[in-house]
């Protein structure tokens, strides 16, 4: 079967998206019986070419992914090249710097990282001339880290010029409420989320916190290391693009993503859940229906990123089905689904729900914790509970502001004092547009603190933002 290509980049940038992409390509290629060495397997027959939407297929028959690997030091994708899918990259795909970022967006984004960004740009321009009709971009990248943040942002304005009509999607990895991997991530967390807020078109959130706690009651892996972690996220992943890659009766595009998740262009984080999230020993004793199943990603366990979505209304479900489906039993289990108390929608949102379904099971990685299913589901929502998730941040961030802490490093790389407006721009905005579309954070109010005497002109006038009325 002959289709017509709708090509995507991967960009993993630093070292959770070169960890996170390393298995995502991992289990891209057991889910296409391709080879470490890019071959198609020999008892494997290709039925169609959707998945060269990810891959670029060479003269010598390999299958080389569309994607590449960009850090400012060497030592993660040092482990790619050395590592068993070293022959499936092409060497220019991995690209490194020989200084690290020190978990300091400035450094990532005005010093260290522009010495790499014309290369990446470069690379990125070859790789798309040779697609047919590139659709859009997937990053890879965390909020926390100095590259993942100011290596990021920067990237984001640089295509945001040169590609400005292609699709930009991020799957980030969002602070954790209670475990935090430099000290400085709510500086980096707000700065690089004013730049996504403008340069991307959707985000799907996801929290370290929320995949231990998955992978420790779920799975019953008592010490998850970031393998584990991995290999939970790339299962969303590959929901996601699923539907890119196999055929199904019901398809869902990347665009329709933000066609049906996205009702205002800065409100574009919606959560992701997954289920059945079971370990081999439990999942003999699962029924694992599609009514069951579908309950669950409404459940807190199953949900990527900590927070309380009883708290919110949703705006947009999408729920992405894969296995021995039945779309009669879908529609049942969605109006169940919609007749529950605790599942609020807002009022100006009738439908609600989005339905992608593939016929193509889920993949196992071996070794790999998670038991192998007929059926699963991934839902992606939008609502207005994230509140709680920038208000966690926002606190922090003023805690740390309101004393100048850690900020003389971040000053000498290049961030001028003039770039606290961001925060300033971005919350009041984000927090006035999810009062206004129909509920009111009574638990999760800003904790603005008052500013000292020398910055309060400038911290009143970035604070002072008025939503136009095409928001």
């Amino acid at each position: 079967m002959s289709t017509v290509a709708r090509e995507v980049m991967s960009v993993h940038v630093g070292q959770c998206g070169s960890q996170v992409g390393n298995a995502c390509w991992e289990l891209f290629c057991m889910e296409h019986g391709i080879e470490p060495n890019g071959k198609i397997a020999n008892d494997n027959k290709v039925v169609d070419n959707s998945f060269q939407t990810f891959y670029n297929e060479t003269a010598a028959g390999q299958y080389v992914p569309r994607a590449l690997f960009v850090d400012l030091e060497p030592t993660v994708i040092d482990e790619i090249r050395t590592g068993t899918y070293k022959a499936l990259y092409h060497p220019e795909q991995l690209i490194t710097g020989k200084e690290d970022a020190a978990n300091n967006y400035a450094r990532g984004h005005y010093t260290v990282g522009k010495e790499l960004i014309d290369v990446l740009l470069d690379r990125i321009r070859k790789s798309a001339e040779g697609c047919s009709g590139l659709q859009g971009f997937m990053v890879f990248h965390s909020y926390g880290g100095g590259t993942g943040s100011g290596f990021t942002s920067l990237m984001l304005e640089r295509l945001a010029i040169d590609y400005g009509k292609k699709s930009k999607f991020h799957l980030p990895i969002y602070p954790s409420p209670e475990i935090s991997t430099a000290v400085v991530e709510p500086y980096n967390s707000v700065l690089t989320t004013h730049c996504t807020m403008e340069n991307a078109d959707c985000a799907f959130l996801l929290d370290n916190t929320a995949c231990y706690e998955i992978c420790q009651k779920n799975l019953d892996v008592e010490r998850p290391t970031y393998s584990n972690l991995n290999r939970l996220i790339v299962q969303v992943v590959s929901a996601l693009t699923s539907s890119l890659r196999f055929e199904g009766c019901l398809n869902v595009d990347l665009c329709e993503f933000q066609t049906n998740l996205v009702p205002y262009p800065r409100i574009h984080f919606p959560l992701a859940s997954y289920a059945p999230i079971l370990s081999n020993e439990k999942a003999h004793h699962e029924q694992m229906t599609i009514h069951e199943i579908t309950s669950k990603c409404f459940d807190r366990e199953n949900q990527m990123i900590k927070v309380d979505t009883r708290a919110g209304k949703f705006m947009a479900c999408c729920m992405l089905y894969r296995g021995d489906i039945v779309p009669k039993d879908i529609n049942a289990a969605i109006n169940f689904m919609k007749n529950k108390a605790d599942v609020k929608f807002v009022d100006w949102c009738p439908t609600g729900f989005k339905v992608g379904i593939n016929f193509q099971p889920t993949t196992i990685v071996p070794g790999s914790e998670m038991a192998k299913t007929q059926r699963s589901v991934c839902m992606l929502t939008n609502t207005t509970a994230l509140m709680d998730v920038w208000s966690r941040l926002n606190t922090k961030f003023d805690m740390m502001y309101a004393k100048r802490a850690f900020i003389h490093c971040t000053w000498e790389r290049g961030w001028k004092r003039g770039s606290s407006a961001t925060r300033g721009k971005t919350w009041p905005r984000w927090s006035e547009t999810t009062r206004r579309l129909g509920w009111t954070p009574s638990l999760f109010k800003m904790n603005m603190r008052k500013p000292r005497r020398r910055w309060k002109k400038e911290r009143n006038l970035c604070c002072q933002v008025n939503l136009p009325e095409t928001f």
